[in-house]
């Protein structure tokens, strides 16, 4: 009887479960729930920032160049108010009240020196602008009135109505024109026309690029598949060594990488030397490996060649011998076994391989650009050349958000096929 009356006054009198301190269990459980997720979130967030400062922020400023377009309408903002209103389809030239703004407008820009930076932007869609606004800049401030006349004295192209369409056609703070660019086409009077065929380039680089990666991204795997076999099933004191030989091209710089293929490739190079001293060759039929795609290729395919190696080791040593001996003593033989048996096991490796090996040819630029010659450079290169030499960020960002679409495009297909599930990196 004492013992049930105890019983009973322990119990909650509302029917909920407290902790310790009186506060609910649920309510409790919850709060220590959340302080749980706060403190993982404080140990991750130096690598979040990390990876929001050198990665996300990056790629949306790439986004974001590809399609910004305020220098227009910062320049020359009275022009470009009125040039809404102009239509180039009339066949004529704005009135003087457009050449009048235009006026106003450019000597503030000279003043400024933003005349050349305007002339620059626009010239990527017309050549010959930027001339055209340097010249007219060392006469704008001795212009008067009236405007068009003094305008088309100092250059008849003021007067030519594709001179003004290109400025209205590029008005817009957001622009499409640096893909259509990327993609060989422009935007003119009639509409997006595609370019003359012989001027038509980075559709060309793209495909190369592809082509290629994937024939680098093949050969690594020919190369790499029989070699990470190897390491895996032999001693552990034997494997440990030769992994050292692959590893060794890490230890060395990759422009000495690259530099020592262009020695070797030549014409009167190592190879060639051997290959007419055995008697393969002649002296007067050497190969041309080098400023080509077959140095591109060669070069590429050594430098890459340890990331799939790597990727298939670690997955070859997953796999236990004995489902081959177990194979082998139900009568199948060695190709049988191997290639029933070890090879779908080792699938997961040749993915994390391949999709390595594929995503690191198609960014290279340095090893095609000193190996590949006109014939072997990648898109890359194209990039590379439109940031530092051109200075055409624009579209040196717009092709990379296409490359970075085709490559997202990729994954999705892979996934869909192979699946990404199945990547495994040992």
């Amino acid at each position: 009887m004492s013992s049930t009356s105890t019983d009973h006054m322990d119990a909650p009198s509302d029917g909920i479960m407290r902790a310790a301190d009186g506060t609910p269990l649920k309510k409790s459980l919850a709060r220590a729930l959340r302080r749980e997720k706060l403190r993982s979130f404080l140990l991750i967030l130096p690598l979040l920032a990390f990876i929001i400062l050198s990665f996300l922020m990056p790629i949306a400023d790439m986004l974001f160049r590809s399609v910004e377009n305020g220098i227009v309408k910062e320049t020359i903002p009275q022009t470009v108010a009125l040039l809404k209103t102009w239509d180039p389809t009339t066949g004529e030239a704005p009135g003087e009240e457009v050449f009048a703004a235009f006026h106003e407008d450019f000597v503030k820009a000279y003043k400024d020196k933003s005349h050349t930076r305007l002339g620059l932007r626009l010239n990527y869609d017309e050549p010959g602008m930027s001339g055209l606004f340097r010249k007219t800049g060392r006469k704008v401030a001795k212009m008067e009135p009236p405007y068009k006349d003094a305008f088309i004295k100092v250059d008849k192209d003021w007067g030519k109505v594709e001179t003004w369409a290109v400025i209205k056609r590029a008005s817009p703070v957001l622009t499409d024109g640096y893909f259509l660019s990327a993609l060989d086409a422009k935007r003119t009077s009639n509409g997006i026309e595609m370019l003359p065929e012989k001027e038509r380039i980075y559709l060309f680089l793209f495909k190369r690029t592809m082509i290629l990666s994937i024939v680098i991204t093949v050969s690594c795997l020919l190369l790499g598949y029989p070699i990470a076999y190897l390491l895996a099933n032999l001693p552990l004191r034997t494997s440990n060594m030769l992994m050292i030989l692959v590893l060794l091209p890490f230890w060395t710089s990759l422009l000495v990488r690259t530099s020592a293929w262009k020695v070797l490739l030549q014409q009167q190079g190592v190879i060639n030397d051997f290959l007419v001293w055995i008697g393969v060759i002649d002296d007067a039929n050497r190969l041309i490996m080098i400023n080509n795609q077959t140095g591109t290729i060669i070069a590429m395919t050594h430098i890459l060649l340890p990331f799939m190696i790597l990727p298939l080791f670690s997955v070859m040593k997953t796999i236990s011998p004995s489902y081959v001996r177990a194979a082998k003593s139900l009568g199948a033989n060695d190709w049988t076994a191997f290639w029933r048996v070890y090879f779908p096991q080792s699938v997961p490796g040749i993915g994390a391989g391949a999709i390595l090996v594929f995503i690191l040819s198609i960014g290279y630029y340095i090893t095609p650009e000193l190996v590949g010659g006109t014939s072997g450079i990648f898109i890359s290169n194209r990039i590379a050349y439109h940031i530092s030499t051109s200075l055409n960020w624009g579209l040196a960002a717009a092709l990379g958000t296409i490359l970075l679409a085709l490559v997202m495009l990729l994954f999705y297909v892979y996934d869909k096929i192979v699946g990404i599930d199945n990547v495994k990196l040992g």
